[in-house]
């Protein structure tokens, strides 16, 4: 992954979160703390499956970053909505 410093980290949090709600079906609304640290997260979670296991060299440049980060965010979605759903 890209040397972003902890303020590029957030905005592409901030990108992925954003694009990942885009994505995935769903009337929750995170607001833009919410949306920043699901993206983190989910940079996080797609990070660990491509070099863990897909077993992928770390992704190179911004683009890598954030497109790994909105796949891992939105797997993040799917499962909180899953977990909040209401009986």
């Amino acid at each position: 992954m890209p040397d972003l410093g902890i303020f590029g980290w957030i905005v592409v949090g901030l990108l992925a979160g954003a694009m990942a709600g885009f994505f995935v079906p769903g009337r929750e609304r995170y607001g833009c703390l919410g949306t920043t640290l699901i993206g983190v997260l989910g940079g996080l979670v797609g990070g660990w499956i491509w070099t863990q296991v897909l077993n992928q060299p770390p992704a190179s440049g911004l683009l890598g970053a954030l497109l790994i980060a909105i796949l891992g965010s939105a797997i993040v979605l799917v499962v909180l909505r899953t977990v909040n759903r209401e009986p």
